[in-house]
């Protein structure tokens, strides 16, 4: 029997503002759909937070032997400054002000999203599909939605009415706002005058000349709207009514409340069963901002390169740190807050560490089904990390009395815990053991010097080929030897 039917789960759904029992619309089956980063510039320690809540979801589901697509995209097109419909893309200004190509941009931006969430540990998505490559299905989403009366054209743009849509659905459903609220407190921008109503979102602009990304379409050489890439690419993978989606909490309004009138004016259903939203991340108890300085990248945290940190913590240590806040919480980012969750995770390695060495008895003092259970309710309830990681460290607490033989355990309990354990730190909060990690380190280090002293000795006699076969093969290795004044160092 697959575990899900025995450990219920509950997700809090935004749309309800409740929590809800989880039943997927196939059973088994989980089709989850969060929306990825714009790849103009580095990703931030926020976007890590929001998409390490996420990994630990989908983690789980797998964990509870769910079948998941997890789709995650890429934005690489149409988001516009400041999330309104003027302004130029945040992508093509960054290749204006660094004088390079949109799709340069890009690709390094991409890169780096890449490589951060690999050194967190990061499981990558069933698909991770890119705006600009569902031009053609956006551009069909808003022929239906112009067919409905809902999508107008005006001066080559299309826009969404939102005031129509609202005659026979809700727009506000999801951020809980009301649309005559809305049109009352919204001023007339300059610009917006192609609009019928301050509220309409773009799903169409037309490309002024000197805007570099731009596709041909119906109505004129242009752009797709932010709001219309996720509507296209999460129906094609999952169709047009999946379980779950989610996102940062700054997205729920306008980016899902758009997401949800358009797929509801194309296909006439709500698109979602259940909506989640990752709550924020602070510095020092102030919101993260480059502007003011009061920032810092996952990388900076990583090598120790800033001014925030009293030195570098590791990716696991700082993936300890997040996990020890509910997804759906503020987390404040410190020095002392980040100092403290390392010597947690040292602990929970440490204990970690002794379960081989632990001798099982005829009987347990211990309820040890109990505590796996306890475990189990946690991540049952709305996937409570906090709660989770609290039980972690009764583990960690069992342990110590066992090892001290001020408790009992058997050989069946023994097992079961151990798998129990080392399947919730490293299977569903994805935590690393950094001690495996730099035991495996010393001993590259020792094979690596063992390597060097050959070639000294091949070059000492005059064996050059055998020199230089021994460096050639480690660089083939990804391992870069540097010969100096005080010998043969490497790197990697």
């Amino acid at each position: 029997m697959p575990l899900y039917t025995s450990q219920p789960l509950k997700i809090y759904n935004s749309l309800s503002g409740e929590k809800e029992d989880f039943i997927p619309i196939h059973e088994g089956n989980v089709g989850m759909y969060v929306c990825g980063p714009t790849v103009y510039s580095n990703v931030h320690l926020g976007n890590v937070r929001t998409f390490m809540s996420f990994d630990v979801i989908f983690r789980y589901f797998l964990h509870l032997d769910y079948k998941v697509r997890y789709v995650r995209n890429i934005t690489d097109v149409g988001h516009i400054v400041d999330d309104v419909d003027e302004g130029e893309d945040k992508i093509a200004k960054k290749a204006r002000l660094e004088q390079l190509e949109p799709m340069e941009v890009v690709q390094r931006y991409t890169v780096d999203f890449h490589d951060i969430l690999k050194a967190f540990n990061f499981l990558p998505p069933s698909i991770e599909p890119t705006a600009t490559g569902h031009i053609i299905e956006q551009i069909e989403i808003i022929k239906k939605i112009i067919d409905t009366g809902i999508g107008y054209v005006a001066n080559g743009s299309v826009y969404f009415d939102v005031v129509k849509y609202n005659e026979t659905n809700n727009y506000g459903v999801l951020s809980g706002r009301n649309i005559e609220d809305m049109l009352a407190n919204t001023r007339d921008l300059d610009g917006q005058s192609d609009k019928r109503n301050p509220q309409d979102f773009a799903l169409w602009k037309r490309a002024e000349p000197e805007h570099i990304m731009r596709w041909p379409s119906p109505w004129s050489d242009g752009f797709p709207g932010w709001h219309l890439e996720c509507t296209a690419m999460s129906t094609k993978y999952l169709g047009n009514h999946f379980d779950i989606h989610g996102g940062g909490m700054d997205l729920k309004f306008p980016h899902h409340e758009c997401e949800i009138a358009q797929n509801e004016a194309c296909t006439g259903q709500s698109p979602v069963n259940y909506w989640m939203h990752a709550n924020m991340l602070t510095l020092n108890g102030k919101k993260m901002a480059k502007s003011t300085g009061n920032n810092i990248l996952p990388g900076e945290i990583l090598s120790g390169n800033n001014t925030v940190l009293s030195k570098a913590f590791s990716a696991s240590v700082t993936r300890f740190f997040m996990l020890q806040a509910h997804y759906r919480s503020i987390l404040d980012f410190s020095d002392d807050a980040i100092t403290a969750a390392e010597k947690g995770y040292k602990r929970l390695m440490e204990a970690l560490d002794a379960l081989p060495s632990l001798n099982a008895g005829a009987s347990s003092s211990i309820d040890f089904t109990a505590w796996k259970q306890a475990c189990y309710d946690a991540m049952n309830d709305d996937f409570n990390t906090p709660i989770l990681i609290a039980q972690l460290f009764e583990a960690v607490r069992y342990i110590n009395l066992l090892k001290e033989g001020k408790e009992t355990i058997s050989a069946e309990d023994l097992k079961t815990f151990s798998i129990a354990l080392n399947a919730f730190v490293f299977d569903v909060l994805g935590l690393s053991d950094e001690k495996a990690a730099d035991g495996n380190n010393d001993k590259l280090e020792g094979v690596v010097n063992m390597l060097i002293a050959m070639r000294n000795q091949a070059r000492a006699d005059k064996n050059f080929a055998l020199s230089d076969q021994i460096r050639d093969q480690l660089i083939g290795l990804g391992i870069q030897l540097k010969d100096g004044k005080e010998g043969t160092s490497f790197s990697i």
